[in-house]
């Protein structure tokens, strides 16, 4: 075996820490092809970009996917998760069915993860960075799988859901948020948890 062989890098993040309806949701990017980070020169945090700017960033994602240079999962857990566990388990448990839904070996992984985040322990190689994402190229497209993804899944909710603005705040607190709650009423994808204090 050869002893010198490089890491699969592997970045990671969460979105949706903060709103008060919708689910979180934990984004695993995994480089395979180590040159493949050339195709995201100029990347930045999801954050710092607009939602054109994060779906051009994820329509190359998802075309160095299809080539075998990359590939990444979301995994959402949803508002019924974060009232019943809180908030910390819905990431942890989002973040180990990302890993496990992308087959890789613990062994053969450099993760780096942003904030708070940890790996399972058997990810002995594990770096957790605070800013990751505006530092590490790999966290920052794992911040753009997730927050495309979720919001993707909020705009359908504001189909379903009409008069709350959930197409534009993406579930976070905006007073137009809180009034439409007050006139309107909760919905089912409110965290009760979230809403206790209002």
């Amino acid at each position: 075996m050869n002893a010198t062989r490089q890491k699969t890098l592997i970045g990671i993040d969460e979105v949706g820490r903060g709103p008060i309806a919708g689910p979180v949701a934990v984004g695993v990017f995994v480089l395979l092809d180590p040159l493949a980070i050339k195709l995201f020169r100029g990347v930045k945090d999801s954050k710092q970009l607009t939602e054109e700017k994060r779906e051009e960033w994820f329509a190359k994602i998802l075309d160095a996917q299809a080539e075998g240079a990359v590939d990444f999962s979301v995994t959402m857990k949803s508002e019924a998760v974060i009232d019943k566990r809180g908030l910390t388990y819905a990431i942890k448990t989002a973040l180990n069915a990302s890993l496990k839904a992308l087959n890789v070996r613990p062994a053969d992984c450099r993760v780096l993860l942003d904030g708070g985040l940890k790996a399972p322990a058997e990810y002995l190689d594990q770096k957790t960075i605070i800013r990751g994402d505006e530092k590490e190229k790999v966290i920052a497209l794992a911040s753009i799988c997730a927050k495309v993804t979720r919001d993707r899944f909020m705009r359908k909710m504001a189909k379903k859901y009409i008069g709350y603005g959930l197409e534009t705040n993406k579930g976070y607190g905006t007073d137009e948020h809180y009034e439409a709650i007050r006139t309107l009423g909760l919905l089912p994808i409110h965290r009760r948890r979230f809403l206790v204090k209002k």
